[in-house]
């Protein structure tokens, strides 16, 4: 490598495509798009603004215009022989230097007195006014730059929100991640036409000319899934299981709303966007409501609704008192208390993701427990002795059982009751689960059959393993205390025969060895070892 860098210039091979260097695109016929105005662009602006030179004039120095929040048509900017028209749902109609607004760079003659001329469409709402900022290129661009990167951030955080809930959903199976993915997918188009990204780099939503229809459409179908979502945050829904019904009016009457938008003319979609924006409100208040008297009754599943509602209160609040920074950065809140929404929302299906999973594992505890003793039952106890085995089998190490039934459990039952046969099954089980290191490891096989797993166990360790399981059975008599009454137990031993004992044989093995322990006198343990498959002692 070094002798390269000694050899003369002209002697080293030519940079490679693909190794040395990647070269993308090529050469282009492909005319710039035309920014100019058409006639019928301008006829539709009813909004002009003239921004008058200083009193002494232009400076001469470059002087940038970015237009923001001109949601419906076109936007003009012109100075003398400069113009452009830029549509904020179509990229390749603005000046390449501005992303989030429609912007123009002029460069007056020092000492020039003429305007530069800003006109609009007329908004829909009419507080949705456009915000024009004036100033040295670098700067204005900065800030574009940055409500560009607010806004394609709070997309980018709904669509890892929906892709989320979505493996959620394919993990539970819970149609509450699917609602959920759907509204993260609605809110994204709605964010996308809000900010102009449904035309960056280029349009990906047919919007053209008709992004007040769009807005309005998605709004009603944001709506449809917004409100009935924070009702059910703030706790309303569990306060008052009544207003399901009146949840499906509010949620399927919106969505009836945005599938009519198309059929209005552009008066009539103003008057659906003020019935949105005060239905809107009145949810918000109903829901503040329930949250609050959540709180108040120390109901800590309110909090994520109070959480969810908080931007959008305060942005009700700001527009109220007229406060300049949302007229600003109208969009950007807006994206922002969207956003935010979605999070609190994706918190409260993890809180009931939890909440699931710690059914689930009841359900299962439930399923694998013995219900009198606490102790597993045989199903879960074969499916731990099978993991014993394999491991066994694989490392390999030693492993034996014991089997353990209760002497003469019938005749307790019959002298004495079923009850204080249900109190001798709880202490013998007692008494198991203090002699083993796992209480997992003392599982109740049925009636009064008790398995003991002794892993890494050899077979000395598990005859004095298992004697000591028998003294402690043998104490019961005392601890219980009842007259007459005699507690002990027959135990089988089978140690693991590595190579020729599956489960089956090894169960079968302890199994006979207690049944010769019972026939040799009960209260003993037995080696299986020294036992047939048929139950009879092996021949000496």
């Amino acid at each position: 490598m070094v002798l390269l860098w000694l050899l003369p210039w002209s002697l080293q091979a030519a940079p490679r495509v693909g190794q040395d260097f990647l070269l993308l695109g090529g050469a282009t016929d492909e005319v710039t798009p035309q920014r100019a105005c058409a006639p019928d662009v301008l006829a539709r602006h009813q909004e002009v603004l003239s921004i008058p030179a200083p009193a002494a004039g232009w400076s001469g120095k470059p002087q940038a215009v970015d237009v923001f929040g001109v949601l419906t048509g076109e936007v003009r900017i012109s100075h003398g022989d400069r113009e452009i028209c830029g549509s904020m749902h179509d990229a390749r109609t603005r000046d390449s230097r501005f992303r989030a607004g429609v912007g123009l760079v002029v460069v007056p003659e020092a000492g020039d007195h003429e305007p530069i001329v800003v006109s609009w469409t007329r908004p829909l709402k009419a507080r949705w006014v456009p915000t024009i900022q004036l100033g040295a290129p670098s700067p204005v661009q900065q800030n574009d730059t940055a409500r560009l990167l607010v806004r394609a951030a709070c997309i980018a955080v709904a669509i890892a929100l929906a892709l989320s809930a979505l493996m959620g959903w394919a993990t539970t199976r819970d149609q509450s991640f699917l609602v959920y993915v759907g509204a993260c997918a609605v809110f994204v188009l709605w964010q996308a036409v809000l900010g102009g990204l449904s035309g960056y780099p280029e349009p990906w939503l047919p919007v053209q000319d008709r992004a007040s229809w769009w807005l309005v459409a998605l709004t009603a179908f944001s709506e449809a899934l917004l409100l009935p979502i924070l009702w059910r945050l703030s706790g309303g829904d569990r306060r008052w299981p009544r207003s399901r019904p009146a949840q499906h009016l509010v949620l399927w009457g919106l969505v009836a709303i945005g599938l009519s938008v198309p059929l209005w003319g552009l008066e009539g979609l103003g008057a659906v966007a003020f019935v949105l924006e005060w239905s809107f409100l009145v949810v918000c208040t109903l829901c503040l409501g329930a949250g609050l008297w959540g709180v108040w009754r120390r109901d800590a599943h309110a909090l994520p609704g109070l959480a969810a509602l908080a931007p959008w209160w305060i942005m009700i609040g700001a527009d109220v008192l007229d406060a300049r920074w949302l007229v600003a950065y109208r969009i950007e809140a807006l994206q922002l208390a969207a956003t935010w929404f979605l999070m609190m929302a994706a918190y409260a299906l993890n809180l009931r993701l939890g909440r699931l999973r710690r059914q689930r594992d009841e359900m299962r505890q439930l399923a694998d427990t013995d219900m009198l003793t606490g102790l597993p039952n045989r199903r879960a106890g074969l499916r731990l002795l099978a993991e014993y085995l394999e491991r066994a089998h694989q490392q390999p190490q030693a492993l034996a059982i014991g089997f353990l039934d209760i002497d003469l459990f019938k005749d307790i039952n019959d002298q004495f009751g079923h009850d204080v046969g249900d109190q001798v099954l709880v202490a013998v089980a007692r008494a198991l689960r203090g002699s083993v290191r796992n209480h997992d490891d003392v599982i109740r096989m049925g009636g009064e059959e008790f398995l003991v797993l002794l892993p890494g166990a050899g077979h000395a360790a598990a005859v004095a393993r298992l004697e000591t399981v028998r003294q402690q059975v043998a104490a019961v008599t005392q601890a219980l205390g009842i007259p007459g009454l005699t507690v002990s137990a027959s135990i089988g031993l089978a140690v693991l025969r590595p190579g020729s004992d599956d489960l089956a044989g090894l169960l079968r093995r302890a199994d006979h060895a207690m049944y010769c322990a019972k026939r040799n006198g009960r209260n003993q343990i037995h080696d299986g070892a020294r036992t047939t498959t048929a139950g009879e002692p092996v021949p000496a």
